[in-house]
């Protein structure tokens, strides 16, 4: 029996010891991840509150450079597919600056923001009257209101380096009275 416990004594401390290492590597995995996890929403949080100053700088009139204070130089801006993007931050800016000439009381409303890893998308209505030239177009002086999701993603630094919007430009345009080929 002395015999026994001599040799299951060294086999218990042995399970023992594993057991307390398995437990402490599970217990750094958990807390890595926790670690991880709170990280990756921290970043979705500040992307979600980026693009959602991005949104409201239309609204306090700030202009083009407030509405891409948050933009990469080489942003891609896709709009809503229908023209082809451009490629830089100058390009975006030149863009937008002509659409707010053309419309200088483009608001939005109703925003709700979701984030998923390096994209926030935010949901608001948008309104306008078409006040100046645009592309050639003279302007009727009509409004629209359209419903729209801005699609940003984001890169590691914080910086807003692509977007789309789902918006139908059709749509805006028909309610403005804009006459758009085919």
């Amino acid at each position: 029996m002395k015999k026994f416990l001599l040799l299951a004594m060294p086999a218990m401390v042995l399970l023992s010891c594993n057991d307390k290492a398995m437990n402490t590597t599970a217990s750094t995995d958990d807390s890595s991840n926790t670690t991880a996890a709170t990280t990756n929403e921290a970043k979705e949080e500040r992307n979600k509150q980026a693009a959602l100053a991005s949104v409201q700088a239309f609204n306090s009139g700030g202009g083009v450079d407030s509405v891409l204070k948050d933009a990469d130089k080489d942003i891609v801006e896709y709009g809503e597919g229908s023209m082809a993007p451009a490629n830089s931050l100058d390009s975006t800016k030149a863009g937008l600056a002509m659409w707010l000439k053309a419309v200088p009381d483009y608001k939005g409303t109703d925003f709700i923001a979701v984030a998923d890893g390096d994209y926030v998308m935010v949901y608001g209505t948008w309104t306008g009257t078409w006040k100046g030239d645009l592309m050639g177009m003279k302007p009727t002086g009509k409004t629209f209101k359209v419903a729209d999701v801005d699609i940003f993603k984001f890169n590691d630094a914080g910086k807003i380096i692509e977007h789309r919007a789902v918006q139908s430009n059709r749509e805006a345009a028909r309610q403005l009275g804009m006459q758009m080929p085919g």
